[in-house]
């Protein structure tokens, strides 16, 4: 059976690439040597992208998902996933008039805290995510807790992804702050803290947290693999 089409709706350039490579490398251990399914990528300007979310302006990011998955399903994609954890805060505007389905990246990540068998997980990303319900709400949805860096912690992680992560500048201290917050949280009862941007599994990974990482890029790409080849998905 011939795998369905993925489509990504990219936002930031590097966390898509992780996602869109994780795809293609995954694969052939489901599709054989070389293999994957297809897959088309959408991006429009970050920057546009961004004009909107300083504004507070879900509903216009909203507008910008809906065009790139109305293009994606024009050229033949099945499904869209989105590799940016921050603008999925705009999904609920636009997916009842999507033309196809999408893939919600923190469900993904949800189902596996609750497959692995944690209880409260920390939730790190740009300040938008983190005081967001995005994740919240799916962790509640599973009977999960959690628990979202402080204030001053939400800014100084936002200005390392924004200043840093997105435009591919990795630094020690970057790591070494996001090893204290999590460190932090950790003693305040996490058993596992969600990466949530997709850039900050580039720099934070199972070997250098203090916590059990939940790779949110890599575990949308899964995802992803799983709905467009569900048959060796599932027996892998």
């Amino acid at each position: 059976m011939t795998p369905l089409h993925i489509g990504i709706a990219a936002c930031s350039a590097e966390g898509a690439a992780l996602c869109y490579r994780t795809i293609c490398t995954e694969a052939p251990a489901l599709l054989g040597a070389h293999g994957h399914p297809e897959v088309t990528m959408h991006t429009p300007s970050f920057g546009e992208y961004m004009e909107h979310i300083y504004r507070g302006d879900w509903q216009s990011v909203g507008t910008m998902m809906l065009a790139s998955a109305e293009k994606l399903a024009r050229i033949g994609a099945d499904f869209v996933i989105c590799p940016d954890n921050t603008i999925h805060q705009a999904l609920p505007f636009i997916e009842s008039r999507s033309p196809v389905p999408w893939l919600h990246i923190a469900a993904g990540v949800a189902d596996e805290a609750k497959a692995r068998g944690f209880q409260r997980v920390a939730i790190t990303g740009t300040k938008w995510l983190t005081e967001s319900e995005v994740y919240p709400q799916k962790l509640a949805d599973r009977s999960l807790g959690y628990m979202r860096p402080e204030p001053a912690e939400r800014e100084e992680i936002n200005r390392i992804i924004m200043d840093e992560l997105v435009r591919g500048i990795f630094k020690p201290e970057g790591v070494a702050y996001f090893q204290k917050v999590i460190g932090r949280l950790k003693t305040e009862g996490c058993d596992a803290v969600v990466l949530g941007c997709t850039e900050i599994p580039l720099i934070v990974n199972d070997a250098n947290s203090p916590l059990p990482t939940l790779d949110s890029t890599r575990l949308l790409a899964r995802a992803a693999l799983k709905r467009a080849i569900p048959g060796r998905a599932q027996a892998a």
